[in-house]
């Protein structure tokens, strides 16, 4: 509990038994309930979160959207706060975020990566294709995100219910960004934090991934679904 509100940590999965360690011994003790979504690991990813006291639930479908869209369905916090199990999004930094959260009155908190300090954290090429569609969503979308494909977000966990989250792929970070951006009932805040290289094996296709993103973006602007 912090300050009133429960909170429910969600970090997605998939073969990180090496950083999801090092996630949870940081994870900070007002954290109500969190939730490791293993998308399909192989390893010991599961094993080592239960022994943390995390809650494991299996998602055999592929997907970081699909990882998330499960964990949603689970998660009873007033406030929602996500992030990657490689220990590349700084665990400590939650307290920070929520004071931010908080003290900006938002229902939306966007974790920007951007400046990125350590030089290991992102490569060249990764800094310039964030750069391309953080630019192409401010563009399209008229309104200014440093991060678009930032993994740390705390929102409201009410907020869900005004969007329409449609992505089952990597294109659901930047989704879900757009849906509160787009909705005038929802408050978007954003503010940088500390972005560290990661452990293990690197899941990514920068240029697939990021064609796909840019692809999504465009047809998200150009769809007119209802605002709920």
């Amino acid at each position: 509990m912090y300050k009133g509100l429960k909170l429910t940590v969600i970090i997605p999965c998939l073969n990180e038994e090496q950083g999801i360690e090092r996630v949870l011994e940081k994870m900070p003790a007002f954290v109500d309930e969190v939730i490791v979504v293993d998308n399909g690991s192989t390893d010991r990813t599961g094993e080592v979160a239960r022994r943390f006291g995390a809650t494991v639930i299996r998602e055999e479908v592929r997907g970081y959207g699909r990882s998330y869209k499960r964990g949603f369905a689970h998660a009873s916090g007033d406030v929602i706060i996500t992030l990657d199990g490689d220990h590349s999004y700084p665990v400590d930094a939650i307290s920070y975020l929520m004071e931010a959260f908080l003290h900006l009155d938002v229902d939306f908190l966007n974790a920007s990566r951007f400046p990125v300090r350590d030089p290991r954290a992102m490569s060249f090429k990764h800094k310039i294709g964030n750069l391309i569609l953080s630019f192409a969503m401010s563009l399209l979308f008229f309104r200014w995100v440093r991060d678009s494909q930032s993994g740390m977000w705390v929102f409201r966990r009410s907020i869900l219910e005004h969007m329409n989250l449609e992505s089952d792929g990597m294109a659901f970070s930047e989704e879900i960004k757009v849906e509160a951006i787009r909705n005038p009932r929802i408050r978007f805040g954003e503010i940088s934090i500390l972005y560290s290289s990661r452990l293990g094996e690197v899941k990514l296709n920068p240029w697939r991934d990021g064609v796909q993103n840019l692809l999504f973006l465009v047809k998200k602007r150009l769809a007119r679904g209802p605002r709920r």
